[in-house]
This record gives C-alpha cells, sequence and structure tokens, in this order.
C-alpha cells in the first residue's frame, strides 16, 4: 500500500494471488512515483533507490557489519516516521481481509480491499478517526 503521511489516506493498493515479496509486487504493479517525492519504504523495499533515487531504507546488519551508533540514530528516525504509516496499513487487517487467508472469490478480491481503502479514507474526510 501506498499511503500519504500526512494526511493518512491510502493512495494504492497492489495485491497479487499467494505470497509475494513486497519489492517484487511493486514492480509487477507498474506504480510510478513521481521523483521529487521522498518515500520511507521499510527493509523489503531492498533496491527501490535503483528506481527512485528519493527513497530512505532503513540499514540492515550482518554478521560481518554490525550498524554503527549513526546508523541506529537513522533507523530509529526512519521508523519513527514510518509508524504513522503502519498504522494506516493496520487499517484492512482489522476487516480481516490482509491478515487472514482469503476465503471468498478471487475476482473480488481486488474490489473489496479498495473499497476498505475507500471506507477509510471517507472515515479520515469526516474526522472519525
Amino acid at each position: 500500500m501506498i499511503v500519504d503521511r500526512h494526511t493518512k489516506k491510502i493512495i494504492c493498493a497492489a495485491y497479487s494471488k499467494g505470497r509475494k515479496h513486497d519489492f517484487k509486487l511493486f514492480k509487477q504493479s507498474n506504480t510510478h512515483i513521481h521523483p521529487s517525492i521522498k518515500t520511507q519504504v521499510d527493509t523489503g523495499f531492498q533496491g527501490l533507490q535503483k528506481v527512485h533515487g528519493n527513497t530512505e531504507i532503513p540499514k540492515k546488519r550482518s554478521q560481518k557489519n554490525p550498524l554503527t551508533k549513526e546508523d541506529i540514530r537513522y533507523n530509529r528516525r526512519i521508523l519513527s516516521e514510518r509508524v504513522i504509516v503502519e498504522n494506516v496499513i493496520r487499517e484492512p487487517k482489522i476487516f480481516r481481509i490482509n491478515a487472514e487467508i482469503y476465503r471468498n472469490r478471487r475476482k473480488k478480491f481486488g474490489l473489496r480491499l479498495n473499497l476498505i481503502a475507500a471506507l477509510h479514507n471517507r472515515a479520515i474526510d469526516l474526522n472519525l478517526k
């Protein structure tokens, strides 16, 4: 999902059949982000910086390269700003559409996901959230 951090609205929701890596799903969705827009993503989007230069991704540690104190501060700054977005992404999971196995007709999944996103956005417009 693409979420506007300031308005807390869901802009775009992509999905696929079965499990799929976040970045692979992003590439297949053909979603284009304007180069001037700053994006903050989680570590599931490694490689997005090659496609979109204005991207902030938390640094990953490895056994050979532990994180420095500066890297830890960088990650905390990004993650503290992403909490707002993660809380918005949680909304469709309340409706159980993304949290569990979807047992209804597959053709209707995209429609239902977009309807839930629209309900969320409308609730924000009406100041219900």
